[in-house]
């Protein structure tokens, strides 16, 4: 016997019901006819779906049950339906398409999407849906390695055992015994002057950094950004309609003193300073001092995003831009899609005391604060060590996938293919030497399953420099293995050619 489709009566009833309300001469159970069959020829009832009940049609629409009856019945003598005793009315197995609808409609052109300004600069920043993580896409950790089983168990309990008040709509900022552990972690791990009430979690990194553009920023106020820089903050700032100014990156981090002359002074300062997105540098104490100086100067806040800190390979942790001074004028944003998983979808920000109130508010009110027991069981995760163990197996694990693909891209450097240091993080640059071989790697790349994000792309003001970004963490062994010395030979037969053909 066939499978049976399920329709759900009350959506079919209702959707009839709309089709009755217009205007048309037609007898009601002629109107019904031409509905029922339209929708089965356009596939919206698909074959083996089963219809509600004449008389409940009937009963939903207000009508007769004989004029259900009629329309139905004409229905199963044209074939559209068929009736199985005992079991009731269903789509007959037609093939798809092949008759046309009788509506009586002469379709009208689809309208063209006409999207703002603001929604047309967005997509600039924004990279087309992309499906399977092979390699080397940056920012995805090694999902294979997140204990899962573990997880699942904390979320079920505590799902289990939430109290009514989490179903409603909350203000407080988050779980609390999340914001304490969060606390805890930061003050110790990376000197995050800071108490629970300061620390608001929100739905990822993006969230907050569309918050504070949305609470300090108004249109057309400056925000510095590294060049280059993280394209998610670029687009919730760009967003937000404020103005982006690229400042250089060098060894040091940013540089306060090479801003671009002819802007008014920064409303905000994004910077990564731990670990330079995507550079990998780290920021300098002289540099650090010289950009809190220059948001005390200009009125400034200073948006530190430390996305992956917890990853360094032979380097003493870096304490925070936030911790150097008391009154610093820092938000830190921290975000746990790096060290668990995306999908979480949680991050936090850490607020200086005059901005808590004004962000729980703001927060509650345009985003609505959910995923109360996703973050108890995190807050239990943190507490109880599974989060630093899971940390420390992450170190070791991403240490050795980078040196898979040092040796993967072994006989490309030995013929001076360049990579950064990669003391910390998720990925590694190759530095190229011009933008069409970086054009043609990444082109060739896509034809081979190989995600080879161009640095040039990172860039606010062409042409940027050329590179490629290669995320290992989430890429398995063999992948790294196998895509690493696919890229070594790539760049070695390119390199080749033109050396011929100068």
């Amino acid at each position: 016997m066939e499978p049976v489709v399920a329709v759900h009566a009350d959506w079919v009833g209702e959707a009839l019901g709309i089709e009755l309300t217009r205007t048309s001469s037609l007898p009601l159970a002629r109107r019904l006819y031409r509905a029922l069959r339209a929708w089965v020829q356009s596939g919206r009832l698909a074959s083996g779906c089963r219809l509600p009940s004449s008389r409940r049609l009937a009963r939903d629409l207000g009508v007769g049950r004989n004029t259900v009856l009629e329309a139905i019945d004409q229905l199963v003598a044209e074939g559209f339906l068929e009736t199985r005793p005992g079991a009731g009315t269903f789509v007959a197995d037609l093939p798809f398409g092949g008759v046309e609808a009788v509506s009586g409609e002469v379709p009208g052109e689809v309208p063209e999407a006409s999207l703002s300004s603001r929604g047309e600069r967005l997509l600039r920043f924004c990279a087309p849906p992309g499906g399977h993580h092979g390699a080397f896409p940056p920012g995805v950790p090694a999902l294979d390695r997140f204990p899962r089983e573990l997880w699942q168990r904390l979320l079920k309990r505590h799902q289990h055992d939430a109290p009514e008040a989490w179903l409603d709509y909350r203000t407080q900022g988050g779980v609390t015994a999340l914001r304490e552990v969060l606390c805890d972690y930061l003050r110790l791990s990376r000197s995050v002057r800071c108490r629970p009430e300061q620390v608001l979690v929100v739905q990822g990194a993006q969230q907050g950094f569309e918050l504070i553009a949305r609470m300090l920023g108004d249109p057309g106020d400056v925000v510095w950004m590294e060049e280059p820089g993280y394209g998610g903050a670029q687009a919730c700032f760009d967003a937000a309609g404020l103005e982006l100014v690229p400042v250089p990156v060098d060894d040091e981090g940013l540089d306060p003193g090479r801003v671009p002359p002819g802007h008014a002074g920064p409303r905000l300062i994004y910077v990564t300073p731990s670990h330079q997105y995507p550079c990998g540098v780290t920021m300098s104490l002289s540099r650090r001092l010289a950009l809190l100086e220059a948001a005390e100067t200009h009125g400034a806040w200073i948006v530190e995003d430390d996305y992956d800190s917890e990853f360094r390979y032979g380097q003493r942790p870096i304490a925070a831009l936030q911790g150097l001074t008391e009154s610093a004028r820092v938000i830190y944003v921290g975000t746990l899609s790096k060290v668990l998983y995306p999908g979480l979808r949680l991050g936090y920000l850490v607020l200086p005391e005059a901005l808590v109130a004004p962000f729980q508010r703001a927060n509650a009110r345009l985003h609505r604060e959910g995923q109360y027991t996703v973050q108890a069981a995190l807050g239990e995760f943190i507490a109880a060590g599974h989060f630093s163990r899971h940390v420390r197996r992450m170190r070791d694990c991403y240490r050795g996938r980078q040196a898979l693909l040092r040796r993967a891209l072994a006989p490309a450097v030995a013929r001076g293919l360049v990579l950064s240091e990669g003391q910390a993080g998720m990925h590694l640059v190759a530095w190229l030497d011009d933008l069409a071989l970086e054009a043609t790697l990444v082109a060739r790349g896509a034809a081979n399953g190989v995600t080879l994000s161009p640095l040039s792309g990172y860039y606010l003001a062409a042409p940027g420099r050329p590179g490629l970004v290669l995320g290992y963490a989430g890429t398995r062994d063999d992948e790294i293995l196998r895509a690493g010395r696919w890229l070594a030979e790539a760049w070695l037969s390119l390199v080749e050619e033109r050396a011929v053909s100068s």
